[in-house]
């Protein structure tokens, strides 16, 4: 076997050694990439272990990125738009540690310039040769040299940087520049994270703290003590007033707090006085807030017993949210901090929803009250109308009642139902003390005034304190009497009115100053005018009665009318049955019977009878005589009236008519011929008619033939007989001479 050559061998020794460097390299990237997988693998360990703190991801991340990238010390900073400000620090010296804690600005590092203007990273070669501040004060503490900062981001936004160091003039591989980076976009998830768990954190305490209050608001509708309690608490708790607030509210004249929680006992005391003045007036000009960053820094004008006990509790930051229902303000919320610390915008939003629910039950409270006095108001007016359905004429029952609901929701200790009669006071009704009620009932007959009768037509007169005021009806010795007894300061007079009349007045009395609301005012106004309704209803009816009274006496009268019409009625019907129509009526209308007395008169008498009628009825069916009867008298029975004569009956086809009896009339045989000339025209169209039916039937009115002499007939039934006067039949054309003939009528029964 031959030697290998020396060249073959070298070259063979460089391969290996090439090899074992390749092989080197090889695990050491490796090891380096393990490294980075287990620094990576721990960082998001402390990440889910530590999911809402930072610090101890802060303090990991800054270990494994300055041991894996070869730093010596370095920083990690957040950034609030204006300064950076170190939170977590490695192996930086304490001195320069406090100093970038304090925080440092653009101007101050070239560095942080560089990052804010949208650079990835900035690498310092060399800070020796920088001019900021912040190289020249790490220069004073450590030897520092090259730096390398990487920023913090989100999207767009700025978090914060990492800033990694050397004690010697060495650039960062691009390697090292990327690891950093990676570690960065860790701290951002962790930053990220963290947000979104304090958020959530943040936003569960608050809907806890409003489902709270919200419950309180539920179980306590009309009392809003427990609830501002209860709001205070959660309030001044989630938005750090570590030196608690107080809740207020405002009439429109005064501002007074009703609820306080952590704040000192003596600033509690001054706050529950009623005032006018403060920062809060500043939300009558319509300012959403109002923020005072250190209240020993802003003393106002003049002097203020407040704003001396808030310097005095040590109070610096006070916040101010108003209560607001639509523009009208209702009050306000303050928040207090012992240190100049301003709220911040999520703390401000969070008192603004806490004054939300003060609004909330506040208004609510007040619809409760409101309802609740509705309903009390609605249940004495139906009280006080049963009363005066159930005495609609007794006042007296109805005055006491509507005194006493009056009194009970107006809050009166005493009062007085009172009516002028013809300018006396009379008192109806009186409520309260004994000895009062005595002196109420010695005014009876008191004359008031005439100016203050004026005063109280023009509405209700209201006298909060009538002890001093000028025009108080306490100035004369009957009211002075009557206050004395009662105790009486504040006074409230309505008026009973009706169509400008003054009928009395209502008064309510109060034993404190204590000026009456608008709603109670109203509220007695409403009740004076049912005592108002009550009066007329009794004065009505008191009418009605009467004119009941009178309707009464009248239907009694008509009633005796109505029997006697009655009775005319039949006895008419009774003379009809005997008696022509006319002279039935004649009698009745008269009144008496002197008419059928005998007596002497001149009268024409006219008779009419059909020919051929018995050979027509001997022949027809019953229906068809009946009905030519019908036709005949109907033709020649309005005749007779428009001539005036007296139709005395139908006999069958015979009709007897007579003139001037019992009605006299003027010329009776002019009457007479006319009437039996109109007859005959109008039978001959009957008698056309006829004929046209195969009935063959003449028309024969007959005049008397006159004599005279005296006869006796059972008037009016009884015609003059036939030997009394010879009648001839008028033939188709005739000249009527008519003469008269005198009769002698004596009144009988017999009927002829």
């Amino acid at each position: 076997m031959s030697a290998m050559p020396d060249s073959t061998l070298a070259n063979s020794e460089r391969r290996i050694a090439d090899l074992e460097r390749q092989l080197a390299e090889c695990r050491a990237e490796r090891d380096e990439a393990l490294r980075r997988e287990t620094a990576t693998a721990e960082v998001l360990q402390v990440i889910n272990s530590s999911p809402g703190d930072l610090t101890p991801v802060f303090d990991a991340i800054l270990e494994k990125a300055h041991t894996l990238c070869g730093a010596e010390f370095g920083s990690l900073f957040l950034y609030d738009g204006e300064h950076f400000r170190a939170i977590a620090s490695h192996d930086v010296p304490e001195a320069l540690a406090s100093r970038l804690r304090e925080g440092i600005g653009a101007n101050d590092s070239r560095g942080a310039q560089q990052l804010i203007d949208g650079a990835p990273f900035a690498h310092i070669h060399d800070s020796a040769l920088e001019e900021g501040a912040v190289y020249r004060g790490m220069d004073m503490v450590s030897s520092h040299r090259t730096l390398l900062s990487v920023s913090l981001r989100k999207g767009d936004a700025l978090l914060g940087m990492i800033v990694a160091g050397r004690l010697e003039v060495r650039r960062f591989t691009d390697k090292q520049i990327a690891l950093l980076q990676n570690f960065a976009a860790q701290a951002v998830i962790a930053m990220e994270n963290a947000r979104l768990i304090t958020e959530t954190r943040e936003a569960l305490e608050q809907q806890t703290a409003t489902a709270e209050v919200l419950q309180v608001i539920n179980s306590s509708p009309g009392d809003l003590t427990p609830v501002f309690d209860a709001m205070l608490e959660k309030a001044m708790r989630l938005c750090g007033a570590d030196h608690g607030g107080s809740l207020n509210v405002f009439d429109g004249e005064y501002f007074q707090t009703v609820a306080t929680h952590g704040v000192p006992e003596a600033f509690a005391e001054v706050l529950r006085q009623p005032r006018r003045t403060g920062p809060q007036t500043r939300f009558l000009d319509g300012e959403r807030i109002v923020h005072i960053l250190d209240s020993a820094a802003e003393a106002p004008a003049g002097d203020n017993p407040v704003y001396r006990a808030a310097v005095a509790a040590g109070i610096r930051t006070v916040l101010f949210v108003p209560l607001r229902n639509e523009q009208r303000l209702l009050g306000y919320i303050t928040a207090n901090r012992r240190e100049v610390r301003p709220f911040s915008d999520k703390q401000i939003a969070l008192l603004q929803n806490f004054a939300a629910q003060a609004v909330i039950a506040m208004e609510n409270a007040r619809l409760l009250t409101e309802t609740r006095e509705a309903l009390e108001q609605q249940t004495a007016t139906a009280e006080v109308l049963g009363v005066i359905n159930s005495s609609p004429s007794e006042l007296k029952p109805v005055f006491e009642a509507i005194l006493d609901k009056a009194h009970t929701l107006c809050g009166a200790a005493h009062g007085v139902l009172m009516i002028f009669d013809g300018g006396e006071v009379r008192c109806v009704a009186a409520h309260g003390d004994p000895r009062f009620l005595e002196a109420c009932r010695q005014m009876n007959g008191v004359r008031p005034p005439r100016e203050r009768l004026a005063r109280l037509m023009g509405g209700p007169i209201h006298l909060p304190d009538a002890h001093s005021d000028p025009g108080s009806y306490g100035d004369e010795p009957v009211y002075r009497r009557l206050f004395d007894l009662g105790g009486i300061r504040t006074i409230l007079i309505t008026p009973l009115r009706k169509d400008g009349m003054l009928l009395g007045a209502i008064t309510a009395y109060r034993q404190e100053v204590r000026p009456f609301s608008d709603k109670e005012i109203a509220l007695l106004e409403n009740f004076a005018a049912q005592a108002v309704i009550a009066m007329e209803n009794a004065r009505l009816l008191g009418e009605l009665h009467q004119r009941t009274d009178e309707v009464a006496e009248l239907n009694r009268g008509l009633e005796a009318r109505v029997a006697e019409q009655v009775e005319e009625l039949g006895r008419v019907g009774r003379l009809k049955r005997f008696l022509a129509p006319q002279l039935a009526e004649l009698i009745v209308s008269q009144g008496d019977e002197k008419i059928l007395e005998s007596h002497r008169r001149e009268i024409v008498v006219v008779f009419c009878d059909l020919r051929g009628y018995t050979a027509f009825t001997e022949t027809a069916e019953p229906e068809e005589v009946l009905h030519f009867l019908r036709e005949y008298h109907g033709a020649l029975g309005p005749l007779v009236s428009q001539f005036e004569g007296t139709l005395d009956q139908f006999s069958g086809d015979g009709i007897m008519v007579f003139f001037n009896d019992p009605v006299p009339c003027p010329d009776p045989a002019e009457r007479a011929v006319k009437m039996a000339m109109a007859m005959r025209e109008a039978a001959g169209k009957l008698i056309a008619a006829w004929r046209e039916r195969g009935r063959e039937l003449g028309f024969a009115p007959v005049s008397p033939r006159v004599t005279q002499r005296s006869a006796r007939s059972g008037f009016p039934n009884a015609p003059a007989t036939p030997q009394s006067a010879r009648c001839a039949m008028l033939p188709p054309a005739f000249v009527l001479r008519p003469r008269t003939a005198k009769f002698c009528l004596v009144s009988s029964s017999t009927s002829h």
